[in-house]
This record gives structure tokens, sequence and C-alpha cells, in this order.
């Protein structure tokens, strides 16, 4: 379970990001950071990266369907399944369990926002804060069904980290399943490829099992 400090390190580079974007203060222990104003944008590499601080109340890049205390409940139940998920396939390929550790991270990372943000802000009941947003790249200007997209939809660590996740569980998948499928060499230089019922040589013809000696 060792892949559960990649998550770790997701969720608390996360956290930092936001925390420094939205700012926070904590006069107890002497924590005082202004953060960005709401909606204000500041560039990074000129137009084409900069931080521009907003919230949303949905998923990953601002998608919204359902409602707030919904994403929460599903964002928990995910986290402990994909915890769950990883202590089952602790043996499995390394690239498997990284990926899955970079969802769970992202997925907790924004779910930290959503359930205690509001009250620690003293902005909305426990399970109902927003998300806080704030990488802004430029995109191709493209228009899709009526929609225009000049600017990709402005997201956060965490977002990125279960984008990225997704996308090495995929890659992982197909990268398995092609090594399956790979031929065993046997002696002699012949490469049969096992069909379950028999084995099929170089030239195609189907070879039924030898059966055991004294048969």
């Amino acid at each position: 379970m060792r892949v559960l400090i990649l998550s770790g390190i997701i969720i608390l580079c996360d956290q930092i990001t936001k925390l420094m974007v939205k700012g926070i203060h904590i006069s107890a222990v002497g924590i005082s950071w202004p953060g960005m104003p709401y909606g204000s944008s500041r560039p990074v590499l000129g137009d084409f990266f900069r931080l521009t601080y907003i919230e949303n109340p949905g998923m990953a890049f601002g998608i919204d369907v359902g409602g707030k205390l919904y994403f929460s409940i599903f964002s928990i139940l995910a986290s402990v399944a994909i915890v769950y998920y990883l202590y089952r396939t602790r043996n499995e390929r390394v690239g498997f369990r990284i990926a899955l550790s970079m969802i769970l991270g992202g997925a907790v990372g924004n779910l930290i926002d959503r359930v205690f943000y509001g009250v620690l802000y003293d902005e909305a009941p426990l399970f109902y804060g927003k998300v806080v947003d704030f990488f802004d790249l430029d995109f191709f200007n493209i228009t899709i069904w009526g929609y225009h997209l000049s600017r990709w939809p402005v997201f956060n660590i965490a977002d990125a980290s279960v984008t990225l996740g997704v996308m090495l569980l995929l890659f992982t998948h197909r990268t398995a399943i092609a090594g399956d499928e790979l031929p065993v060499v046997k002696p002699g230089g012949e490469a049969p490829v096992r069909t379950g019922a028999g084995e099929r040589g170089p030239t195609g013809i189907t070879r039924e099992p030898e059966p055991p000696v004294g048969e």
C-alpha cells in the first residue's frame, strides 16, 4: 500500500495551493495569508497560462450534474472503494496501482473542499462547500454544437491528478491486454498462440494438445 504515499502527496500539494489562492487566516497559530481576490487573474506565462481564482460546486473542470451533497457523498463512497480496491490489487502491476492512487488523491483533494471549506470559511454548511480552481490555460478556438471554447476550463491539481490517473489506467489496461496476447516461444523456434482448445503454429494450423502418456 505504499502507493498511498503518492495519494497523500497529491492531497497535500492540492490543499496548499488552494489555500494560497483562496487565502487563510488562523489567528490562534499566527497564520494569515490574503490569497487572491475572487475572480481575479494573474499571468504566469503571458495570456497562455494564468492563475484565475474561481470556485465551482460540481466535479472536475466545473462540471455540475446533480447537487453539492450528491457529489460529496459520491466522492466519499468512491474514495473508500478505491482504497479497498488498492488493497485487493496490492500485488498487481505498479502502473495500475499508481493510476488508482492518483485518482484517489484527486478525489480526496476536491472532497476536502466540498466537505469542509464551507464551514472553514463560514460560507456554507458541512458538505456544501465549493471547489477552488485556479489553473487557467489557453486552448484552440473551436466551436462544437454551438458551444465556443477558447480556453480550457479552469482546474486545480486534484482535477489534473484524476485526469492523468484515468489516462494512465487506460494505458496500463491496454498494455496488460497486449501482454496477455503475446505468443509463447517454444523450443525449436515455434511460436504458437494459445487458443484454449489447442495451439496455432506459425503456419496457422491448429494442433490439439497431445494426450498424456499412457492414454
